[in-house]
């Protein structure tokens, strides 16, 4: 009977070692996530054709992150040839990105949402981007957006 249990233990063994393991470099912010059944950015965008929020896990690739503490960052799809940026918060202020994220590949839980972002805010966002401020000058209407906030984010490249 032990030999039994310890064939069926080993063969348990293998077999979860052999499972498919999220590729990425283990570098996780906020919480511990894998990429296992998140979807695209692309896939995102259409979803929310029809819906207000979804909770969900998502990729893309980085293209911004805040450069006065790494608070908020932006992604887009590879699939969207018009590179779409979708604004990233991180759950409760409770962790920040590296700085030098733009062009890394992620994986995002947490929440999708649509939202006016007002001027002032807009201009801030701008400002903590690095942008000139006659760049940030030409800010001057709201912008209705798809945006999200992540509880975790686990970088893929």
């Amino acid at each position: 009977m032990n030999r039994l249990t310890l064939l069926l233990l080993s063969f348990v063994l293998v077999l979860n070692a052999c499972q498919a393991q999220p590729k990425g470099d283990g570098k996780h912010f906020g919480e511990k996530i894998n990429n296992k059944g998140s979807i695209s950015y692309a896939a995102l965008v259409q979803k929310m054709r029809t819906s207000d929020s979804l909770v969900t896990k998502v990729y893309g690739t980085v293209t911004g992150v805040c450069q006065a503490k790494g608070c908020w960052m932006t992604i887009v799809s590879d699939d969207d040839p018009t590179k779409t940026e979708m604004f990233v918060k991180f759950k409760d202020y409770g962790f920040f990105m590296p700085k030098d994220l733009s062009g890394k590949k992620v994986v995002m839980k947490g929440k999708a949402f649509k939202e006016v972002t007002p001027v002032d805010e807009l201009r801030h966002y701008a400002e903590d981007e690095g942008k000139t401020k006659e760049e940030i000058a030409k800010i001057t209407e709201p912008k209705s957006e798809l945006k999200f906030m992540a509880s975790g984010v686990m970088i893929l490249d």
